[in-house]
């Protein structure tokens, strides 16, 4: 078959992932935080962004006119406190002048000037050119010194209340403070800052003696005498290779560690595993002193270096704020704290286009341009999706809103998706990172997805985190005497009409962190004893 060439003609569809659609999707999935942050850099790289709010750094269109206004701040005369005239300010001045007499009579006694008696005198920094009589009498320290404490507030510009502040101390600082009272040898101190180091954020040591011997050329014995005299730095417990010696050194500065409680220390493992029984042929102690040696141990702190976490905790700020609404419904609005508010000046960019010189800049401010504007609509697209995918859970949601958790009916992305006329990539986009308050408290979006699980009467699904909470409640109501098995838990909530298994239960009870009923049983015997 001979080859022979030709044209055709054909018509698609595709998707083109555009670096506008691309930018998009990128704000839509990130959090309030990240979503500031992003916009925080754009406003640096970008001329054209301001802010909306008049907060910050000011915008583009005003640095021509603040740069004239500060030009003819620093021509005209200085701002007047408004105390011309009065009685008041006569006699601030007279008793600023008597002042700067003493002063100056103190310098001539000294033969110094008073720059020498006075080098820390923030007056003095001005600038001479053009300094008169006035300006140095405003250079004379006791006329600062005066102007500090009757101005305006009574707090001058130059008063940095921050310097005053105490700045966070980090555990190595502390350590590295005491550290240094005690122990002397310059050769010692290398090794314990080295201890130091390797501290974790919970004070533990996570280090290899025999290594670190060998590394910094001392004997094994030597180092443990060092950790030793390190072990006894505040705050206790700090340098512990385990969570046993941890408690250990605290209970050798309470002077408890007795030859009973060191047996418990050394079968922490059987406390872990509920194993009153057990501890008590170890420690040969009654009930009573068991429970008590098992009380101090919980009064002690198993982590003494997670106060001094350099971490910040940042709270959790709502995206979407849910209040009841006066026609019985909910009223469901975005958190205008989290919205970043910017604006294209167009104004700014009229003027410096004229201005361009090349193509180049013509090209630069285009795209500056282009890039404002679609960040400016994906904000407005980002808020806008946020919100109709909010009140569709809200309206899916409202019987949970009303009675609480037990009634959070089962609901997945498809359900919103399909409910709104969007795809399930959208809907789990805004809801990753983003949270409600509702007047039932604060919960992530992801929150009200859960999965079904089917009535045993064939009604309506139940949801599993309802199922959980039902779980929970079950075994808190439990009576000592008659601990609940996952067996009779699956017969309790089968009555109730929720079809469930015993695996499922087992996982839900381990999810919630509650222990299974042989140990909830020894738990309740134990604190009954």
């Amino acid at each position: 078959m001979a080859l022979s060439p030709k044209l055709e003609i054909r018509q698609g569809q595709t998707l083109i992932m555009t670096p506008q659609l691309m930018q998009a999707i990128k704000l839509l999935q990130m959090s309030s935080l990240d979503l500031t942050s992003y916009v925080e850099a754009e406003m640096e790289r970008n001329p054209l962004l301001e802010r909306a709010d008049g907060e910050g750094s000011e915008g583009a269109g005003d640095r021509e006119g603040g740069d004239r206004d500060g030009g003819e701040r620093e021509a005209g005369e200085a701002p007047s406190s408004g105390n011309e005239g009065s009685g008041e300010g006569d006699g601030d001045v007279w008793l600023s002048s008597e002042l700067s007499d003493s002063s100056r009579d103190i310098a001539q006694r000294l033969d110094t000037d008073l720059s020498n008696i006075y080098p820390d005198d923030p007056g003095t920094g001005r600038s001479e050119a053009g300094a008169g009589a006035g300006d140095a009498q405003q250079r004379d320290p006791w006329q600062t010194g005066l102007t500090t404490r009757t101005g305006s507030g009574g707090v001058s510009e130059d008063y940095n209340l921050e310097a005053f502040v105490a700045s966070d101390v980090s555990l190595q600082q502390h350590l590295g403070d005491q550290m240094v009272l005690a122990i002397a040898d310059p050769v010692e101190r290398l090794v314990a800052q080295v201890l130091i180091d390797n501290l974790d954020d919970a004070g533990y040591l996570r280090l290899d003696l025999d290594d670190t011997a060998a590394r910094m050329g001392i004997d094994r014995a030597h180092l443990e005498r060092i950790l030793a005299v390190m072990q006894t730095l505040e705050p206790t417990g700090v340098f512990a290779r385990s969570l046993a010696e941890c408690l250990k050194l605290q209970l050798i500065e309470k002077n408890r560690f007795d030859p009973a409680m060191e047996k418990l220390i050394e079968n922490i493992d059987l406390l872990a595993r509920h194993d009153y029984a057990a501890l008590r042929q170890v420690c040969g102690v009654d009930d009573e002193d068991l429970k008590e040696m098992i009380a101090e141990l919980k009064a002690l702190d198993p982590k003494p270096g997670s106060s001094f976490g350099e971490t910040l905790i940042q709270p959790v700020v709502p995206d979407v704020i849910v209040r009841p609404a006066r026609d019985g419904g909910w009223a469901v609005e975005l958190n205008t704290d989290t919205l970043p508010k910017v604006l294209v000046n167009q104004t700014y960019y009229a003027h410096i286009s004229r201005q361009a010189r090349d193509d180049a800049e013509k090209s630069f401010l285009t795209e500056c341009l282009q890039t404002a504007n679609w960040l400016a609509k994906s904000l407005d697209q980002r808020a806008r999706t946020i919100l109709k995918v909010a009140s569709e859970i809200v309206r899916q949601q409202d019987a949970f809103l009303v009675h609480g958790v037990q009634h959070l009916r089962p609901l997945n992305l498809r359900t919103i998706a399909e409910a709104i006329s969007m795809h399930e990539s959208t809907v789990s986009r805004v809801t990753s990172n983003k949270y409600m308050a509702t007047p039932r408290g604060i919960f992530e979006l992801k929150y009200f997805f859960s999965a079904a699980i089917a009535s045993a009467g064939g009604g309506d699904a139940h949801s599993a985190e309802a199922v959980r909470h039902r779980i929970k409640v079950l075994i808190d109501a439990e009576n000592p005497d008659d601990i609940l098995s996952d067996d009779t838990i699956v017969k309790m909530l089968k009555d109730e009409g929720i079809d469930i298994a015993r695996r499922t239960v087992a996982k839900y009870r381990e999810s919630l962190r509650i222990a299974s009923s042989v140990q909830r049983r020894r738990e309740k015997k134990a604190g009954r004893g």
